[in-house]
Parts: C-alpha cells; structure tokens; sequence
C-alpha cells in the first residue's frame, strides 16, 4: 500500500486533501484510481489514515477517511543519531537506513577527524538534501512521522545539545566490556531519549571521548572488530529496536 505525508490542516474529519508533488504521483506516476485505498500520516501523532480516493481535483486529491490504525510503528523512546560527517555520499545511505530502523531525529556533526568541511552554505543544501532523502525513506518504511534533520553542529555544539537527554552512548574502540555494554543497553527504559554519538572515518579524538565522558557520556563497545562508520551506528540503532520492541535481552 502506498503511503503519504500531509500536514495536519488537510485531514479535515472524514475529508483528506493531498496537494503538492504527490498529486502527479499518485495520478500521473502511479496511475491510481477512485476508490483505490492508501494510507496517511500526518507526520506529527504517529497514527495512520487509511483512506479510499473518492476525486481527483486539479492541484488536488481528496480522499475519504475510512479508519485510522491507532498502533503506532513509532519507537517508544525518542533515539537522536549523532553521526559525524563521513566522506562522499555514505551520509545518505546512513540516513536512509536509520529512519527505518527508527531513528527520531539525525544530528550531522563535524569532528575533529571529519574529511569533510562544509561552509555555511554547504552546509545548509546539504541539510535540506538530507531531509528530502529522510522523508522519502520515512515513506517507504511507512513511518508515522518524519525524522528531522538537525543543522550540522559543531562536537561542542552536539555535546551540549545532548546534554538535557536521558541517556547518551558514545561507542569507542577501546571500551572492550560487552558485559558493560549490554548492561547499558538492557537498561534504557521506555521513554527514556538516547543520544547515540557516532566518529567518521578515523573515529573520535581522544579529547573528544573525554570531554563526552565528563560530561556524562556512556562509552560503549560494538564487539571485537572495527566497524565503518556507515555500519557502527546502525548497529547500536538495531540493538535499541530489538530492545524497545522485543522487551528481551540482546547481545
């Protein structure tokens, strides 16, 4: 079933007008029908609108609400993936991936050890370039709502950003104790917000792990060998999945 985003002003009781680009798509791409049924979001309270086409209008397509599927997909607890900024375009495919893993929001940071450095400018397309790639795989993964993508930040700026959330994970290469680590995890609490702090290419500066350690930081291990930086982040994001959704013990 296909699946769409509005705001919240277009569902109107039993009424749900879908403007914007997704009106060529549905009519145009997808070659869909009147009476043909898709589903809704309005990005904000994670539920989903089941609807039936009923006409297609000029810039418009209004549907008639059929049932509203109250479960949410949503994650019980609000996780901010801190990534820092790695070369070429693995950012995207981290992006894409961790929304379906359930990600909340997505902070791209620039460290120490970062390649790349973006300016004002730079830094601004690049975000509203994130975003559209997040909004898309929030679609796909049929989210209820639409993971935001933070400004790039300073690690300074991150850390403190960080700072007013419930827990924050820091995985670093020298932090050997699984033991540790899945006492760590397995006891996050519903509810609770994670902050997950990933290093590019290179990982962290020393300095870096330590003022995340002083102020509060979890350091935490992703096992005996060295993951990519594309790969370290949707692991701990997996690990926080299974433990909010299956209520067990991993790893």
């Amino acid at each position: 079933m296909y699946h769409f985003f509005v705001e919240p002003s277009q569902i109107q009781g039993n009424r749900i007008v879908i403007t914007g680009g997704d009106v060529n798509h549905i009519r145009n791409v997808l070659r869909m029908k009147i009476g043909e049924e898709i589903a809704v979001s309005n990005g904000v309270d994670g539920k989903e609108y089941r609807c039936g086409i009923d006409t297609f209008a000029e810039d418009e397509v209004i549907c008639t609400l059929r049932f509203i599927k109250e479960e949410g997909v949503e994650l019980p607890s609000k996780i901010f993936l801190f990534q820092g900024l790695p070369k070429a375009d693995k950012m995207e495919l981290i992006m894409q991936k961790a929304v379906e893993l359930g990600v909340f929001e997505i902070v791209p940071v620039s460290t120490g050890r970062s390649v790349v450095k973006l300016d004002e400018k730079k830094a601004r397309a690049k975000t509203a370039r994130w975003q559209g790639i997040v909004e898309a795989a929030a679609k796909q993964s049929r989210r209820g709502v639409i993971p935001r993508v933070a400004e790039v930040m300073s690690m300074k700026e991150a850390i403190a950003y960080a700072g007013s959330m419930d827990v924050r994970l820091i995985p670093y290469e020298l932090a050997q104790d699984m033991t540790k680590t899945k006492k760590i995890i397995s006891g996050i609490r519903q509810g609770e917000s994670v902050a997950v702090f990933i290093g590019p290419e290179g990982g962290f500066e020393e300095k870096e792990i330590a003022v995340a350690v002083e102020g509060g930081f979890l350091p935490i291990t992703l096992g005996k060998r060295i993951l990519r930086t594309e790969t370290a982040g949707l692991t701990v994001l997996a690990w926080l999945m299974y433990h909010f959704e299956q209520g067990e013990e991993i790893l």
